[in-house]
C-alpha cells in the first residue's frame, strides 16, 4: 500500500466533494485517531494510521485488503466509488433522496430513479450533484447523481428520471467478487 499521488488525491477528493462537500476533513481527523487513504492495486482504502503501521509487517504482494475500500481508479484514471464507502458517506451527505417502498427494489436492481418513486428530496440539491439515496425508514440504499435539481423535481412528470444510479447495496450480492 502506498499513499496517493497528488493527481490521484485530487481526483479522489473531487469525487468525495460531490457527495459530502467539506466534510472530508471529518473523515481524516476523527476523535478516535487519525485516518488516511492508501492505494493498493488501483483501489483506495480508508484505514486508521495505527492499523496502517501494524500492516507494515506484511509483504506488499501478500496484502489483499486493509481497512475499507472506498472505490477504485479505472484505466482512464477516473475514480469510481464502491458501495462499501456508503457507510462513511451517508452521515455527511449534503444531497439526499428518499425512495418510496415501491421504488426501492428497482433501485436495488441497478435502475435509475423516476419521479414517481421519489418520496422526498433535500432542499438544496443541484443538477448533477452526488446524492445518497435512502429508504423512507432512513436506511442508506446507495448513491447516485441527481438528474434534476430540487426545484425541477417538483415540476417534472412522474416518468422523468430524477437520479442516475451509481451504486447500491444490492451490489454486495451482484458483484461480490469485484468489491475487494
Amino acid at each position: 500500500m502506498r499513499p496517493l499521488t497528488e493527481e490521484e488525491t485530487r481526483i479522489f477528493f473531487e469525487k468525495l466533494v460531490k457527495y459530502i462537500g467539506e466534510n472530508i476533513k471529518i473523515l481524516i481527523d476523527r476523535p478516535d485517531g487519525p485516518y488516511c487513504f492508501r492505494l493498493n492495486k488501483e483501489r483506495v482504502f480508508y484505514v486508521s494510521e495505527e492499523i496502517m503501521k501494524k500492516a507494515g509487517n506484511v509483504a506488499r504482494e501478500n496484502l489483499v485488503s486493509l481497512g475499507t475500500c472506498m472505490g477504485k481508479f479505472t484505466k482512464s484514471k477516473k475514480f469510481r466509488l464502491h458501495v462499501t464507502a456508503l457507510d462513511y458517506l451517508a452521515p455527511y451527505a449534503q444531497g439526499k433522496m428518499w425512495l418510496k417502498p415501491s421504488a426501492e427494489q428497482q433501485f436495488l436492481y441497478g435502475h435509475n430513479v423516476m419521479k414517481s418513486g421519489l418520496g422526498r428530496i433535500s432542499e438544496s440539491v443541484d443538477r448533477y450533484q452526488g446524492v445518497i439515496l435512502y429508504s423512507m425508514n432512513d436506511l442508506p440504499l446507495g448513491f447516485g447523481t441527481a438528474a434534476k435539481s430540487t426545484s425541477d423535481c417538483r415540476h417534472s412528470d412522474p416518468g422523468t428520471i430524477v437520479c442516475f444510479h451509481q451504486s447500491d447495496i444490492g451490489e454486495y450480492i451482484r458483484s461480490e467478487d469485484t468489491l475487494t
